[in-house]
């Protein structure tokens, strides 16, 4: 009976080690398993429900938003400031420095497999739930091109083979 017992559990270890190593080679291949990873992609790396704030490459460009984004940054110290590495550093340099001023940490998010319109997210490591994430000014541009791309994925062969027929 004793036997049996421990070739039960042997089994049972060697199973779950099993489990364990193909585990650890799906990760190395296919990267960690993550929720949303189209949020991701889109906010420099973190989710839609943690963010505060997030700006437009434009916006930080044109630098018409840094007084706002101060005010919000002076309300929310305990988050943490991405920006997209895509943009270069003269560009991001006084968000930096801002971020400096109220002590909040800050990254700069290198990813070369995707883009995206973002160039700033202030966001947290929790869900805040901001309905209003979009400093006014580009909203549109946001939303319009995201538009284009789902409108690009429909133009394309299977998207018009398999296009439902519009009724008249």
């Amino acid at each position: 009976m004793e036997k049996l017992q421990s070739s039960t559990v042997l089994r049972r270890y060697v199973d779950l080690d099993r489990t364990s190593v193909d585990d650890y080679i799906q990760n190395g291949i296919y990267g960690e398993k993550q929720t949303k990873p189209g949020e991701r992609k889109k906010f420099l790396g973190t989710i839609r429900e943690r963010v505060v704030v997030a700006l437009t490459k434009r916006q930080i460009r044109e630098r018409k938003v840094l007084n706002e984004l101060e005010g919000i940054m002076r309300n929310h110290k305990k988050a943490k400031l991405l920006l997209n590495g895509e943009m270069d550093y003269t560009y991001l340099s006084p968000f930096i420095k801002l971020s400096n001023k109220y002590e909040i940490p800050f990254s700069i998010v290198n990813d070369a497999q995707t883009t995206t319109e973002i160039g700033l997210v202030l966001a947290y490591d929790h869900a805040v739930d901001i309905e209003q994430i979009y400093i006014e000014s580009d909203i549109a541009k946001v939303e319009s091109s995201e538009q284009k791309k789902n409108k690009k994925k429909n133009n394309s062969l299977f998207g018009k083979l398999f296009r439902k027929k519009r009724s008249r």
